[in-house]
């Protein structure tokens, strides 16, 4: 249940929205986008919303985009009226990064509510600034309190756009509502290799009718296309009130490159760099990251996996598990060595695991451990082989260094479930019993549920998604667009994991007790 902080929380919020609501610009998105009118021409404006991430108890990334080489000014204040001013920081948009611009913002106060006010001046004259936008964000506490988040992956796939006239992306809107203290985005921020088409036939003989441009209308190969997938999705009012309103913790998937890609044998008619690097795969990866709020690691540019620390009830890692895989299907009988996470990532996450002194570990995944995909993880019954050896490894490390209470979070499968992973179901028995949550898709196509190997026990306690008579890739305007809701209790300790809907429905939930000891959190109860 929301405590009293956050229903404090959810007004001062609320306001702020009604307060600040953002001035959108949609210059530079295709010829099929209707520009904003400014004016006041000679001015830099704000072309995308404003966003945060990878907040942390002092400090958080802040984002924007401009509409021509510029200089973002950032102040923040712990009050929403600016009256005090306790940072400010400014960043280059220059053309060589589609003019967005992040700055890291240090020196926050822990626990508290950060408001963030972004605008633009011009890169040669300081006295020429456009409007601005304000923000909001709340730095992880440094005592124990009561945590909300939320996380769904899969954005725009399919085929299925914004259409204005169904309300757009409406998922962003309905996680909005939940007042969450960040949100988890698990990857396919967009789908690079899903053009959108101005018009879709549904099965009612109705239309679905998209919002297009230019860069969207095609399959991503050039740096702009690429580019312009970031920038259409951002056409949607929902998604840039959310990013306004809700710091993101971002990773990637397949389709922020395209479908089902590796490190190498993914690359298109420009081939391979001299060091083997795909330039298909390196220019959706500069795309990402100029568009993600997402910190730099300055020993690895460009890292994805990391770990982020939220108070003393949560730690969440991060994984990448597209940058480091093997570059061959996941098939039973391949000799060649196999891998998701590569043996760096692996070695990070064994170390960081055993290092957080936490109640909570939750471990965001791009995929599933144990539904059965070609691309992913899961071969089928059977005891380890391929890439299971690196999750078997993982996670007999983990019983044996006695770290508790993890729970892994997902999105990629188009539908919503809940997978309890048990040893005494499972052909591979050297672990500790645990939770696998799966949400999404945020607004792409519905599928329907994929089969479970028994590898590692896994069983559903609760599943949704599309049916047979409904058929494969159901338009999110029928409703079975996901995600999740995590709460944990300031002083139980209690985790209550939900599953939800676009329409905000409590499809399923459970209450996680913690263990202090290393035997496996105990359910308290779960709800249908």
């Amino acid at each position: 249940m929301p405590t009293a902080r956050h229903a404090k929380q959810a007004l001062s919020r609320r306001q702020l929205l009604v307060r600040s609501a953002a001035t959108v610009a949609l210059a530079g998105l295709g010829g099929l986008a209707k520009p904003y009118l400014s004016r006041a021409a000679d001015r830099p404006l704000i072309t995308s919303g404003i966003a945060s991430g990878d907040a942390s108890a002092n400090s958080a990334v802040i984002w924007a985009r401009a509409d021509r080489p510029a200089r973002m000014q950032v102040e923040c204040s712990t009050v929403e009226s600016f009256r005090t001013i306790i940072r400010t920081a400014s960043a280059r948009a220059l053309p060589d990064s589609d003019f967005t611009s992040k700055l890291l913002l240090e020196g926050l106060p822990p626990g508290k509510d950060i408001f963030y006010r972004v605008r633009f001046e011009d890169i040669a004259d300081a006295g020429i600034s456009g409007e601005a936008q304000v923000g909001h964000f709340r730095t992880a506490p440094l005592v124990q309190q009561s945590v909300s988040f939320v996380w769904s992956g899969d954005t725009a796939g399919q085929g299925w756009g914004i259409d204005p006239g169904r309300g757009g992306m409406r998922t962003y809107a309905t996680m909005r509502e939940n007042r969450p203290d960040f949100f988890i985005h698990c990857g396919d921020h967009i789908y690079a290799d899903c053009p959108i088409e101005a018009e879709l036939k549904l099965p009612d003989g109705s239309l679905w009718r998209n919002l297009v441009t230019e860069d969207k209308s095609v399959v991503a190969k050039t740096i702009a296309q690429f580019r312009g997938n970031y920038k259409y999705n951002l056409l949607d009012e929902n998604l840039r009130a959310f990013n306004a309103e809700v710091p993101m913790l971002a990773q990637w998937d397949d389709h922020e490159v395209t479908n089902d890609w590796s490190p190498i044998g993914t690359a298109d008619e420009t081939g391979y760099t001299e060091d083997g690097t795909s330039r298909l795969v390196a220019r959706a990866a500069r795309a990402f990251h100029e568009f993600m709020p997402i910190r730099e690691l300055p020993a690895q540019a460009g890292r994805i996996y990391r770990k982020i620390s939220y108070g003393p009830l949560l730690d969440v890692f991060l994984l990448d598990m597209r940058s480091y895989r093997d570059s061959t299907w996941n098939r039973h009988g391949d000799g060649n060595d196999a891998c998701i996470l590569g043996s760096i990532q692996l070695a990070w996450l064994k170390r960081e695991l055993a290092a957080s002194d936490v109640t909570w570990k939750v471990i965001a995944a791009d995929m599933p451990i144990g539904l059965v995909s070609e691309d992913g993880i899961a071969l089928g019954d059977g005891p380890p082989d391929r890439r299971e050896c690196e999750i078997a490894d993982l996670l007999s490390h983990m019983k044996r260094a006695g770290i508790r209470n993890t729970v892994w979070l997902t999105a990629d499968m188009h539908y919503t479930a809940a997978h309890r992973y048990d040893p005494n179901r499972a052909v591979f028995q050297e672990f500790e019993a645990f939770w696998e949550f799966v949400s999404g898709p945020l607004h792409a196509g519905t599928w329907a549920p994929a089969p479970l190997d028994n590898t590692f026990g896994p069983a559903v306690a609760f599943q949704k998604g599309c049916s047979a008579e409904q058929g494969e890739n159901l338009a999110p305007c029928f409703g079975l667009q996901f995600f999740g809701r995590v709460d944990i209790d300031g002083e139980s300790e209690v985790m209550t994991v939900t599953l939800k809907d676009v329409d905000n429905r409590d499809l399923w939930s459970v209450d996680i007790e913690p263990r202090p000891d290393a035997r496996p959190a105990r359910i308290l109860s779960q709800q249908f």
